[in-house]
């Protein structure tokens, strides 16, 4: 395999050993690959080398991201999607395979899954392990009941503008085009159906500049940010029910700044707010409620005053937005697989509170679930871990579903 400096290998499936053993081995090789957002280059080269030694799959590439297709003149197709890039490395990378007993692996994972081997180190729920059971099922379903895409992309931890299943839906929206959609974010092998929206801005303060020696002579930018505080200390969080699936929404300031020099009073304060809201909701009902509905804070349009909302009368600049999505429930591909998860895991579907790429296949008609390997509470921490056992779990459940 490689390290950051070195040179990429090819990816390879041995089937020979075993659905276990080749799965974890699979994992352990795209683990063993460097690939923090913006340097997801060498994976993604990789990925599409496997992806083309597939007589079955039709392989298209755009920029960073690849998407591999079946096409066996099915009646129905399912998109299945995960991303290749990371987060951060925080002394977790190059990756371990812990043996049991290991003082690394967690009790929580030695409780749940005694007796196995584990896979620590960045990216190990984050999803490598879904995007490797993804690549196997690739390589070993051949003949699978509906068509298959496969979708492997960049930049999904970064701003939504690099996001590449965000470029490939606009300038392809062919190539991911099917009748359900599942996004490989940990979920320990459960369904967690739709997915909280987000919008980020600056609430913004302004004041007149003026020594703080003679303050009077000024106006204080950051005292006038006490009222934005106060009403988010006072705003009550909403929780939401969508088809069944409970979402609770947050609102919260998550930086502050002001001021140019420790004797100036400040002539502006920013008070950086992300509201995350439930799938009720569109974009523009979210900002009307922010906001108000004719506010006019767009992405890259400056500064406007908000005419309505829980901020009326201050300044905001948008700064990040992304839709939410319905859990699409009521589809039969969500309940039949949400049926077989269960009978598996025990686990009933459950609410998605993180946004998640499952947006971008709702905005296009396609109902999609978040169903992945690893717990989505060890997503981007230090001690990133998942067991062998639960990539056979996802791998298995996902197998027979798909046969």
């Amino acid at each position: 395999m490689i390290d950051r400096a070195g040179e990429p290998l090819k990816l390879t499936v041995d089937a020979g050993v075993g659905e276990q053993a080749a799965l974890t081995d699979l994992c352990m090789q795209v683990m063993r690959v460097y690939s923090v957002s913006d340097d997801e280059t060498h994976l993604t080269d990789m990925t599409e080398a496997f992806l083309r030694t597939l007589p079955h799959l039709d392989v298209q590439r755009h920029g960073d991201t690849l998407v591999a297709r079946t096409n066996l003149g099915r009646d129905r197709r399912v998109v299945l999607a995960g991303h290749l890039d990371v987060v951060p490395v925080i002394d977790n990378f190059p990756p371990k395979l812990l043996e049991p007993g290991d003082p690394l692996i967690l009790p929580g994972v030695a409780e749940a899954h005694p007796g196995e081997r584990v896979v620590w180190g960045r990216g190990a729920t984050d999803m490598k392990s879904s995007d490797a059971v993804l690549l196997y099922l690739a390589a070993t379903l051949t003949n699978p009941k509906y068509d298959l895409t496969y979708v492997f992309y960049d930049h999904e931890e970064v701003a939504a503008e690099k996001n590449g299943l965000r470029k490939v839906a606009e300038a392809h929206p062919d190539w991911i085009a099917g009748d359900f959609a599942i996004i490989g974010e940990p979920t320990s092998c459960g369904i967690e159906g739709g997915c909280n929206g987000t919008i980020r801005f600056d609430v913004v303060t302004h004041g007149i500049a003026a020594h703080s020696a003679r303050a009077w002579m000024g106006h204080n930018a950051i005292h006038d940010a006490a009222e934005i505080l106060r009403r988010l200390n006072e705003h009550t969080d909403a929780t939401v029910s969508v088809d069944g699936l409970v979402y609770r929404e947050g609102l919260n300031a998550t930086l502050i700044s002001g001021g140019k020099g420790t004797n100036v009073i400040p002539d502006e304060c920013r008070v950086h707010v992300n509201y995350r809201f439930a799938p009720d909701k569109s974009l523009a009902e979210a900002k009307a409620l922010m906001m108000g509905a004719d506010c006019g804070a767009e992405l890259g349009n400056g500064e406007h005053q908000a005419t309505g909302g829980v901020f009326e009368g201050f300044g905001i600049e948008m700064k990040d937005e992304s839709p939410s999505a319905r859990p699409g429930m009521d589809s039969e591909l969500t309940r039949s697989l949400a049926a077989l998860a269960k009978a598996r895991t025990g686990k009933d579907p459950e609410a998605k509170l993180g946004w998640t790429d499952v947006a971008r296949f709702s905005q296009l008609g396609v109902p999609a679930v978040n169903f992945g390997a690893g717990s989505p509470l060890l997503a981007h921490k230090h001690d990133e871990q998942v067991a062998e056992g639960e990539l056979t779990l996802m791998a298995g459940i996902l197998r027979d579903w798909l046969s």
